[in-house]
């Protein structure tokens, strides 16, 4: 069976647009899908502003100097494991 020809989309919004409303199998065969291997991807970042106390961050580059991380990056770490904790925690 032929398959519909992918169209050329202007912006990553468009993309996740189209195909949030069309099946992928009628545009791609993936009886010959091969496995890809992309080592160098890096998920989309958002740059935002948040408000702590002084107290929070600089307790928070305390941790990052024992650890030898940046302090933000820490933050991300135990936000990540925070919500993580929180959305799989078992419900009582």
């Amino acid at each position: 069976m032929k398959k519909k020809q992918i169209p050329k989309f202007k912006s990553e919004e468009e993309e996740r647009e189209f195909w949030s409303s069309h099946d992928a199998t009628d545009f791609i065969d993936f009886s010959e899908a091969k496995q890809a291997l992309m080592p160098n991807l890096r998920p989309t970042l958002k740059k935002i502003s948040i408000r702590l106390p002084e107290s929070l961050l600089e307790s928070i580059k305390v941790l990052a100097h024992k650890r030898d991380v940046p302090y933000q990056s820490l933050m991300k770490i135990l936000l990540a494991e925070g919500i993580e904790r929180e959305l799989y925690a078992k419900k009582e």
